[in-house]
């Protein structure tokens, strides 16, 4: 089979799915199982469309500032995009980002959680799914929850009726070596599965097929789907 050309949007979707598909198989899992979702930070909405022209219909912005825009003219231009919110949320901001967007992969406080449950109950959106924020790595600069205290996070999220805990969401540490975040991944997976849960946000350009390896079920891929950022 020829390779596809990655000089273009479509050709590095047809890539990235190939590569996802191999990783799949490496595991014993089907490619379905995987969603992939185009990190639109700093990209136009010409490049969400010409992305949505090739098949992909998931989109995840890190900032409101560039999300709410983004959305907007999408929607102008009656593009069919699913958001997803993958960056650190204000709660000053969950007023404006929750109406748009089909799930939100940082969630990293009962503050934030609060703050959702009580506009998704003025709004009367019924849930929306979240993923926790896990700092694996225990890095300083990073967001999330410590390991240890995702069990009590979770149970007091158990009873606010608008979330839906749809799995855990972690950002490796940058390396050279993608083999080097292996074990971040498998301590995600394994941290998910001791507490019940099966979708793992994790792997990034980077790193998407080792997380894929060790169980990822959503991959946030930038770089390697939209080209270099300028």
């Amino acid at each position: 089979m020829p390779s596809a050309d990655v000089s273009t949007i479509a050709g590095r979707i047809a890539d990235i799915r190939s590569s996802i598909a191999r990783a799949c198989e490496r595991a014993g899992r089907e490619a379905a199982e995987v969603t992939l979702i185009g990190v639109t930070k700093t990209f136009t909405v010409d490049d969400v469309d010409e992305a949505i022209a090739a098949g992909l219909e998931d989109f995840g912005e890190n900032r409101a500032q560039e999300l709410l825009p983004k959305v907007e003219e999408a929607s102008r231009r009656r593009l069919h995009a699913r958001w997803h919110f993958i960056g650190h949320l204000q709660r000053n901001k969950v007023r404006d980002v929750l109406p748009h967007i089909v799930a939100l992969h940082s969630l990293d406080s009962l503050r934030l959680a609060a703050t959702i449950e009580s506009e998704a109950e003025r709004t009367g959106l019924e849930r929306l799914r979240c993923y926790i924020e896990v700092n694996v790595a225990e890095e300083a600069s990073k967001e999330g929850v410590p390991p240890a205290e995702l069990p009590g996070l979770l149970s007091s999220l158990a009873v606010l009726p608008h979330l839906e805990v749809a799995g855990l969401m972690t950002v490796a540490p940058q390396v050279s070596d993608a083999e080097q975040v292996r074990p971040v991944f498998r301590a995600l997976r394994e941290l998910a599965s001791a507490n019940g849960l099966r979708g793992l946000s994790m792997g990034m350009s980077e790193d998407y097929a080792v997380a894929i390896e060790e169980g990822a079920t959503v991959v946030r891929v930038g770089r390697a789907l939209f080209g270099p950022r300028v």
